[in-house]
């Protein structure tokens, strides 16, 4: 694991830069969340309608890249985000699959001509094989995928509905750090330094439940990681969620 403070070289960022990642990840979420909402309604007129507003929207998005190969990327980041956010979801709950987003993501690529398939293909390669591509929009979209499921653990009333949900996540923060390995220790201290600036800054204290959970989510990864490594997510974590405490602090005193 490299842990040194050298610059990551993004070889997409000339065609998103980091701003245009992050609508990406974002926008993956949304359309995400309002698909997965509607999935399972036995109305398929509502849902029908709810693909073609999540279709609209994403075509929409891309098509505000300046040039065709912007928007193809824009393209390959979406749908690698909902892939992300599908995959997420059916581990996180015992699913087998979620057929609407299937469905939405094969209407996506179903509008492009060979031509344009074949370098969107390269894309979504590329963001896959290559770490540090688009490495703002893999920042934010895993932050998002596990604070999600992070807020959906914390909510359960029973711990046996919390331990469904932490052993799958606690299984993707490694499987972040095994499959990135020059770069996803970055993603799993920034996802950790979120979950703590979310307990700091909940109107309402954590429940116990909550609390407990959280502690056993960050002592899985102890135990599952080399000490060293997760020394190093722990400081930077904890350093990053200090500094979001200090900068409230300063706000509210002036």
């Amino acid at each position: 694991m490299s842990t040194t403070s050298s610059p990551i070289v993004d070889q997409l960022s000339t065609l998103a830069n980091a701003a245009t990642q992050c609508e990406a990840a974002q926008l993956a979420q949304d359309i995400f969340a309002e698909v997965f909402r509607n999935a399972f309604t036995p109305d398929p007129v509502l849902l029908g309608k709810v693909l073609a507003q999540a279709e609209t929207r994403c075509i929409e998005w891309c098509q505000t890249g300046a040039s065709s190969e912007e928007q193809l990327l824009r393209l390959a980041m979406l749908v690698t985000g909902l892939d992300h956010w599908g995959l997420a979801y059916t581990q996180a709950f015992g699913l087998t699959a979620i057929p609407a987003l299937s469905a939405l993501i094969s209407s996506l690529r179903g509008r492009l001509n060979s031509q344009s398939d074949e370098s969107f293909q390269l894309f979504f390669s590329v963001i896959e094989q290559i770490e540090s591509n688009v490495i703002d929009f893999k920042v934010e979209l895993r932050r998002s995928i596990h604070l999600a499921l992070w807020h959906a653990m914390t909510a359960c009333e029973t711990d046996e509905d919390a331990e469904s949900i932490l052993k799958p996540l606690g299984g993707m923060l490694l499987g972040v750090n095994q499959q990135m390995p020059e770069y996803g220790w970055r993603l799993v201290a920034d996802a950790l330094a979120h979950i703590q600036i979310k307990l700091l800054s909940e109107t309402e204290a954590p429940s116990d439940l909550a609390r407990q959970n959280t502690q056993k989510l960050f002592e899985a990864l102890q135990q599952a990681m080399p000490r060293e490594q997760y020394q190093t997510i722990l400081r930077h974590s904890s350093q990053a969620a200090l500094a979001w405490q200090q900068a409230r602090r300063s706000t509210t005193t002036h």
